[in-house]
């Protein structure tokens, strides 16, 4: 894919769609990117903005369109909807947020029907699923962004705690992207020592509040955010840039991202973040790593609110 012309679509040209717009300008992954939103003079407005700087990065084409314009994009991501408002939980969202994103999944499934499409829209997981029901498409290229931020946000926190560089720390949140979502604590790995030899090592000593705090801190990150900016879009818009280029230079990184489970740990159909291989086509494969008993409890609690959360749209209908 690196080698010929590569056609990215956003759909959704608000804070965040304009901001992931933005990034993947400045990576230089796409000749073209489209932004499609149901406000066409913002996404021109958007596109106009970015294009300006374009000059100062690798030059990529990027311009407001309708569908038709982005036919046969090779990712699209959708971050249509509506935002968390201050107090409100990504749960809260699913009812305004289902419609939105299944007009959407069926215009993609019409007009980019071999695209990898990457799911940003709250509540991540159960909208991912809804994605994949409308489109039929394989769910190997229907993805969320699910946890990839919410592990960073750990990994930057645990960076400050022990005094070394946030990429030499290897350690995932997962579950759902909201309220249920844990740490791994079980596999955190720095240097090739857990996260017990690295406190003793580092000096960061972890007590049983350390746990507890980085855990909430990372939960919680989000809510702090937008009680005091009233949005998250820089994070989240470098989060899926970097998911975006990975699938797009076939990189085959292995990122923790929101996957239809097919029987890892005794889970299946519902859509949830563990860690995935990802490349050109999609996942390439989804990783069970080893967690504890109690860590496998979390799992398990955060698949079966998803799922009931999933279950909620159908009997409103």
């Amino acid at each position: 894919m690196a080698q010929t012309a590569i056609k990215a679509t956003i759909v959704g040209a608000g804070l965040v769609g304009s901001t992931i717009a933005y990034t993947m300008v400045a990576q230089g992954v796409a000749s073209e990117i489209v932004l499609v939103d149901v406000d066409n003079d913002r996404a021109e407005g958007e596109a106009m903005d970015i294009e300006h700087g374009s000059p100062f990065f690798k030059e990529s084409l990027i311009h407001a369109g309708d569908y038709q314009t982005s036919a046969d994009s090779d990712i699209v991501i959708i971050t249509a909807g509506t935002n968390q408002r201050p107090g409100e939980t990504r749960m809260d969202l699913i009812g305004r947020n289902a419609a939105i994103v299944t007009g959407v999944a069926k215009q993609v499934k019409q007009v980019s029907p071999k695209a990898v499409v990457l799911v940003v829209s709250n509540p991540v997981d159960v909208m991912t699923r809804v994605v994949q029901e409308v489109t039929g498409f394989p769910a190997e290229r229907v993805i969320g962004s699910g946890t990839n931020l919410d592990s960073a946000r750990l990994r930057y926190l645990l960076s400050k705690k022990f005094g070394i560089d946030s990429r030499n720390i290897h350690a995932y949140v997962l579950g759902e992207h909201g309220d249920s979502e844990f740490v791994a604590w079980s596999n955190v790995n720095i240097a090739g020592m857990n996260i017990n030899e690295a406190s003793d090592a580092f000096g960061g000593l972890m007590g049983d509040y350390d746990y507890i705090n980085l855990a909430n801190d990372t939960r919680n990150a989000a809510y702090e955010i937008i009680n005091r900016k009233k949005a998250t879009y820089y994070g989240i818009a470098a989060s899926a840039g970097r998911i975006a280029e990975a699938i797009l230079r076939d990189e085959k990184s292995i990122m923790p991202l929101s996957v239809k489970l097919t029987g890892q740990y005794g889970l299946k159909d519902v859509y949830l973040s563990l860690p995935a291989v990802i490349g050109q086509h999609g996942i390439v494969k989804i990783i069970a790593p080893y967690i504890s008993e109690e860590e496998e409890g979390k799992l398990h609690y955060s698949a079966k609110l998803l799922t009931e959360a999933y279950d909620s749209l159908h009997s409103a209908k």
